[in-house]
């Protein structure tokens, strides 16, 4: 069982593509090699094979990097299922996950992150929560976006700790997260932990 994230870049066109595409590599490096775990393809898309269990969160990271940059945003496709081929690089390998990222990512029209396996009900369900969590996530603005990258880059420090990395005060970091709903994306990935088929 595996995770394949597919996703691309929304309006990376109006930003210098020096400046994000070192943040897209900078996360999807923490997560895995090129090519064999992670590609970029046609300039501003990429995919990235990963455990079930990071994917939710993992996706959420790549986002929160990307949002530091005003105006700029992320469309991820979650397929969750298995891999019958295994290639050298991601594009080259095959499987029911890929299939499911695919066509979940093709599905995803207005909303820019959505979970496809082979257990309908689930994908209902966890689909509607990333549509409602969706209304706060998007309007991340870059120091959220900031705020929400380093907690989740650094699961062991605690807000004084984050503060500090971040150079901001204390109860400036408690607003940003709590403005960006991080206590509520860390309850929905318990969620999807104990529900993933």
């Amino acid at each position: 069982m595996i995770a394949i994230l597919t996703g691309d870049i929304v309006n990376s066109r109006e930003h210098d593509v020096n400046s994000w595409l070192v943040s897209l590599k900078e996360v999807l490096t923490i997560y895995g090699t090129v090519p064999n775990d992670w590609e970029i393809f046609r300039g501003d898309s990429f995919q990235l094979a990963i455990a079930p269990k990071s994917a939710l969160l993992t996706s959420l990271h790549i986002k929160a990097k990307l949002k530091q940059f005003k105006g700029l945003d992320v469309r991820i496709a979650i397929g969750l299922g298995e891999v019958s081929h295994v290639s050298n690089t991601i594009s080259e390998s095959n499987g029911n996950a890929y299939i499911n990222s695919g066509n979940c990512f093709e599905q995803l029209n207005k909303h820019y992150l959505a979970i496809a396996t082979n257990d309908t009900l689930f994908n209902e369900t966890i689909n509607l929560m990333l549509h409602l969590s969706a209304l706060t996530i998007n309007n991340w603005t870059p120091a959220v976006a900031e705020a929400i990258t380093t907690a989740i880059e650094n699961p062991k420090k605690n807000q004084k700790e984050l503060a500090k990395l971040l150079n901001k005060s204390q109860s400036n970091v408690s607003e940003l997260l709590s403005r960006g709903g991080f206590d509520e994306i860390l309850k929905l990935n318990q969620y999807y932990l104990k529900h993933i088929p």
